[in-house]
């Protein structure tokens, strides 16, 4: 049986790729199908290779969905966090986003010996019966990860497990450990914002000068949102109302109370913080600030924000968002191995 999720697109028209595009949900003009039959799922996700497609299985948890691909007795156990938005298991997006790249991540660490379990958010794809896909905070996506952490272990047999969080899930998976680090081994951050996601949104914002027009409303509105207010956007510029949905303003307030680098202090555990330099969503000074917080820090040249190699130039480096078949860096998932291996 099929369901539809609705959720709001970010703003990406006024900025080009603002922070929006790792903040919460997804359209309401956008239908997702969401199901627990995975042929029906997205015709991307729905591709496997032969062997490793025998070898996964489903696993589920309080509504939540993911699939298994064990590596054998005894292998250390990754669970892998999407970004945002309507992002699935698979790293593909309703949105255009094409990648494949947690389906990739997967495969290359099995190979490698290492299990993994990638995820569905709540409320998405075969997720849909944890919840609403928009009441979502950071708490709430935290206490799914622990649920996960939990499974695995009683699954594996395996003392504990890595989390492994890209773009924004570095922040989910950042959250869980600085609240409840019982049972994880470590944190494997991809691509993830290391600065306060406020000031993000705001720099990013700022950078265009054709977002002069909007700055009035934007500017004020991401500062009521960090002081725990919401706000009424029913005035805004037509580009800010997806942005400042009131569906999702307690996943901003949320999200923009926290700092990322002080929950990877707050976690204490060991953390491998891994950055593309040609990302162009999230920078290296990102990288850095999570790193100095307690963490190891991989610079990749020539890899962007979807963990693929690409050309510094915005064109070229958009063009890999769309590309299913083009496999991961090849210097993406020797960083992973060496840092759970050493």
């Amino acid at each position: 049986m099929s369901k539809f999720l609705h959720c709001h697109k970010p703003v990406k028209s006024i900025s080009g790729l603002l922070i929006g595009a790792m903040l919460a949900a997804c359209s309401a003009e956008t239908s997702v199908s969401a199901s627990n039959d995975t042929d029906a799922a997205d015709p991307v996700q729905a591709e496997a290779a032969t062997p490793i497609a025998k070898a996964e299985r489903d696993l589920f948890v309080n509504g939540l969905a993911g699939t298994f691909l064990g590596a054998g007795d005894n292998a250390p156990v990754v669970l892998i966090v999407p970004g945002s938005g309507p992002t699935d298991r698979d790293g593909n997006s309703a949105q255009g986003i094409r990648t494949n790249a947690y389906r990739q991540l997967a495969e290359g660490l099995n190979a490698e010996g290492i299990s993994s379990l990638r995820v569905d958010k709540r409320g998405m794809y075969a997720s849909f019966e944890a919840g609403d896909p928009n009441a979502v905070t950071v708490d709430l996506y935290a206490q799914d990860y622990r649920d996960w952490v939990a499974l695995l272990r009683e699954e594996t047999g395996r003392d504990c497990v890595y989390l492994l969080g890209h773009s924004e899930g570095g922040t989910m998976v950042s959250a869980t450990a600085a609240q409840y680090s019982d049972g994880i081994c470590g944190l494997i951050l991809l691509a993830a914002p290391g600065r306060p996601y406020a000031d993000l949104l705001r720099e990013q914002l700022q950078a265009n000068p054709a977002n002069a027009p909007i700055l009035a409303q934007a500017l004020p509105a991401i500062a009521s949102l960090e002081a725990g207010e919401t706000v009424d956007p029913s005035g805004f510029h037509p580009g800010l109302q997806g942005l400042f949905n009131p569906a999702v303003q307690g996943f901003l307030i949320s999200v923009f109370a926290i700092d990322p680098a002080e929950l990877v202090r707050e976690a204490g555990l060991p953390t491998l913080v891994v950055q593309g330099v040609n990302d162009i969503q999230v920078s290296v000074a990102d990288a850095e600030r999570l790193a100095d917080a307690g963490g190891t820090l991989t610079l990749l040249p020539g890899v962007n924000h979807v963990l693929k190699t690409s050309p510094e130039d915005r064109a070229g480096n958009l063009a890999t968002y769309g590309n299913p078949d083009l496999p991961l860096a090849d210097t993406v998932i020797p960083s992973i191995v060496d840092f759970i291996e050493n």
